[in-house]
């Protein structure tokens, strides 16, 4: 009876990788056309507001419309969107508005189906009798291990086949999520509200229920500002540390996919020894390793090796970061409403993620990349603070 749930991990698994590709995909090729790390910021932005926009929005339409169906919709028009940007470029009829405007549309349908697979892990978990704990750091690993391939994969795909090519792969993999979630049982369906509930009020719902939860409040604030730096790490800082001073695109894909390796293991060693550990004090620790010393080593330009290396240590300790998240969403959210609470944190803790990209390109332009990796170390810092002098934060122990 574990079919379903693999299925599951493994249809989340083709969707991330694609993810990946297109994050990767994207800047190199705005980089490419235009030469301009501003307007790599400007796309950046392109394929992060939607993000907000849906997670915000979208969340009470899964709970409605159901998670299975929602996330077989989703997937099919990201895959669709995706593939007319190649196609759209090969025939000389992809503006740079266009582009921006197909990002937005791709980011604005792929986020609801995030929503509902992860809605659906509880049910497909019990059905195949799988610890929560287990099962939650399952998912986050599939997903941690999808971004490591993902990652180098689109590194090593720009240089053989370019960035066109690249993208018909990207939309190929959210087709075949799709096709993978279409044999999954309904799982958890049964839990939505009735179809007459006004949508507003549904919406109202999930964002009280959140407030009142003071701890995952307060971890999705620091989510918040985390996302932000993230965004302009990931989609313009490292591109510009690749061009710049690795001068060569599989540096991009090598550092990212680095963390993800990290990450990986480390998704797999909380959920070895997680229930052993003090959960306030790892969470902080994690938040502090993951962002602070990958950053701060590509502003003092050491060797490349080390910058990898430090990178997988990083990614190490962000393993512990979503299964302790996870755990705490499947414990204190009802079935019910599941999905609108889900999607409402993911659109708090996304919030930022378009000013991050934009953010990282101005301040490249202003002060230079160096000044720019340095400021964003210091707001990391800073960031990982709560867990150990809040009050709330209490509750994990």
């Amino acid at each position: 009876m574990r079919r379903p749930f693999i299925i599951l991990l493994a249809a989340n698994a083709l969707s991330v990788t694609g993810t990946m590709l297109c994050v990767l995909a994207v800047p190199w090729f705005v980089l490419e056309t235009t030469g301009s790390a501003a307007l790599t910021g400007l796309a950046a932005f392109s394929a992060t507001l939607p993000v907000v926009v849906a997670a915000a929005f979208g969340g009470t339409l899964v709970d409605r419309l159901g998670f299975h169906r929602s996330s077989m919709v989703s997937d099919l028009i990201s895959g669709l969107v995706v593939l007319a940007v190649p196609l759209l470029a090969q025939g000389s009829g992809l503006s740079y508005p266009l582009l921006l405007a197909l990002l937005f549309l791709r980011w604005l349908a792929a986020t609801p189906g995030e929503t509902a697979r992860k809605a659906m892990l509880p049910e497909l978990a019990a059905l195949g009798q799988v610890r929560i704990e287990r099962a939650a750091a399952a998912y986050d690993g599939v997903y941690r291990g999808a971004a490591m391939v993902g990652a180098p994969l689109a590194g090593v795909l720009i240089v053989w086949l370019g960035t066109h090519a690249l993208l018909v792969v990207d939309g190929v993999t959210f087709l075949l999520s799709a096709a993978l979630v279409g044999t999954l049982p309904r799982a958890g369906d049964q839990a939505r509200p009735g179809g007459g509930e006004r949508y507003l009020r549904g919406l109202r719902a999930g964002l009280a229920f959140l407030w009142r939860d003071r701890l995952q409040l307060s971890a999705t604030g620091m989510l918040v500002v985390v996302n932000m730096l993230d965004t302009g790490v990931t989609q313009v800082l490292l591109a510009l540390y690749a061009r710049d001073v690795a001068g060569d695109p599989r540096a991009f894909g090598l550092l990212a996919g680095s963390v993800a390796a990290g990450a990986l293991a480390g998704t797999v060693a909380y959920a070895a020894a997680g229930d052993r550990l003090p959960r306030r004090l790892t969470y902080g620790l994690a938040f502090l390793l993951a962002g602070v010393p990958r950053v701060l080593v590509l502003a003092f330009d050491v060797p490349f090796p080390v910058a990898v290396g430090v990178a997988l240590a990083s990614g190490f300790a962000a393993g512990a970061i979503n299964p302790i998240l996870g755990v705490l969403q499947y414990d204190r959210i009802p079935p019910v409403l599941r999905a609108r609470v889900i999607g409402a944190m993911t659109a708090a803790a996304y919030a930022a993620m378009p000013v991050g990209g934009l953010l990282a390109g101005a301040l490249t332009e202003l002060a230079g990349l160096r000044a720019a990796l340095l400021a964003f170390t210091c707001v990391y810092a800073l960031i990982s603070l709560p867990p150990f002098v809040g009050r709330a934060w209490r509750e994990l122990d």
